[in-house]
């Protein structure tokens, strides 16, 4: 773990060290995964069924590819009523927070008497992946399908990778909340094809997003283009500025619960208390052993932890704006105003009642968020990511006049003269303009 603090000669050169040190360990897979995707576009069903195979363990044929309805029934007959009502909660306030993001259309007519409108429509088909086996997380289906359900999406196609043929019963139970259409036993690099391409079972989708290992994040980077994605994302990240008031155990918890996902993950509280600095460092060490992930969440906080110490709040908020975090909690007397100072963070958590794990589950935004510092240029997945624009024009001869002009002066500056022509021969003095 790094400790840091600004009145140090050598601060700036150490913090710069952190914020560009690459977390992402990964091996580079570009050329599995181009041979992966040549055998899918090549021979569909045939080579998806021989990957699953292969990387799954399980044999399976072309018929067997999508899960039946009356599995996914069965499956949530076993889950418990209380988790039920938990999903059922966590859907409700998901959906609720992504309806009240839906854009209006626009009309309106200009000085010129020219209409000019924005239409807003769905996409036609989306591809949602789902990680499977140790890395199950009903939390990501809900958050991946729902803003896309209630962005009016007709068809929404799910992946989800079964090892040994073992469905998890509450990812099917969140797909079946979340109005997933059809869900394919299928993971990896040939899913994320399959999804793009299409085979004689599955239809080619418009948009797949979703996490997944660094063969999905691969193969969604090799397909972009062909179909939309959400991001390339890397590892997960926290950001907690807190001030001397805090309950040291509970920082320490927050940074740990983002220390846990894996050993990439980063950690990093930047505080203006030198007490609080060290309590929470005592109370990290004190915490990890009682943990089910400890080795993985003491190998994220021992190589990518960070505690820095500033002389103020002002401060903090300069450095918040550098790092760009995924998740920034603002543990503070008055965090509303200093929120106010920060540009960039994938989404913030206000307070000491907000923890991060929040927003994970029930709070309602999404948890898909740019991670690795895109939070200086992207944003979270919403409903926009499920949605595209469709620009209108409506121009009467007195809007053409009006205007006309001036297309055909900057068309002729630029040597466009059939673009100049198509204009000048609709205005009401075209003879002023000779072919």
């Amino acid at each position: 773990m790094i400790r840091l603090n600004s009145a140090d000669p050598g601060f700036r050169a150490a913090f710069a060290d952190l914020v560009a040190g690459a977390r992402d360990t990964t091996n580079d897979v570009a050329a599995p995964v181009a041979a992966i995707i040549a055998e899918m576009r090549a021979e569909g069903d045939a080579a998806l069924c021989r990957f699953t195979e292969r990387f799954d363990r399980m044999p399976i044929t072309a018929e067997r590819l999508r899960i039946s309805p009356d599995e996914i029934d069965a499956a949530r007959a076993t889950i418990a009523p209380d988790l039920l009502a938990a999903l059922d909660l966590a859907a409700a306030r998901i959906e609720a927070f992504h309806r009240a993001q839906l854009p209006r259309d626009l009309d309106l007519t200009d000085d010129a008497g020219v209409r000019l409108g924005m239409r807003w429509g769905a996409l036609d088909a989306v591809g949602i992946y789902v990680p499977g086996g140790k890395a199950a997380y009903p939390s990501s289906v809900l958050m991946n399908a729902l803003p896309a359900r209630v962005a009016g999406v007709a068809r929404i196609a799910m992946c989800v990778p079964t090892p040994d043929g073992v469905l998890n019963p509450l990812v099917l139970a969140a797909a079946a909340r979340a109005g997933v259409s059809e869900i394919y036993r299928i993971g990896g690099a040939q899913a994320v094809a399959a999804m793009a391409y299409g085979t004689a079972t599955i239809a080619p989708v418009d948009r797949i997003v979703g996490p997944g290992n660094a063969y999905v994040a691969e193969a969604k980077r090799q397909v972009f283009g062909r179909v939309g994605i959400d991001s390339i994302a890397g590892p997960s990240e926290v950001l907690i500025i807190a001030d001397g008031a805090q309950d040291p155990l509970l920082v320490a918890t927050d940074l740990l619960a983002q220390a846990e996902h894996d050993e990439s993950a980063q950690s990093i509280l930047i505080t203006d208390s030198l007490a609080l600095a060290d309590a929470v460092a005592a109370a990290v060490a004190a915490e990890l052993p009682t943990l089910p992930r400890h080795a993985i969440a003491g190998a994220s906080w021992e190589r990518h932890g960070a505690i820095i110490v500033v002389d103020c709040l002002a401060t903090a908020a300069d450095l918040a704006n550098e790092l760009a975090a995924e998740h920034l909690e603002l543990m503070v007397a008055e965090p509303a105003a200093l929120f106010a100072r920060i540009r960039h963070a994938g989404a913030a958590f206000l307070g000491a009642f907000t923890p991060e794990a929040l927003g994970d589950y029930v709070a309602g935004p999404n948890h898909v968020l740019p991670t690795g510092r895109t939070a200086r240029y992207a944003s979270g997945l919403s409903v926009f990511d499920f949605l595209k624009r469709t620009t209108w024009i409506a121009a009467s001869q007195a809007g053409l006049d009006a205007t006309g002009p001036a297309a055909v002066a900057l068309a002729e500056a630029e040597g466009l003269g059939a673009h100049a022509r198509s204009v000048a021969r609709r205005l009401g003095q075209a003879g002023a303009h000779k072919a």
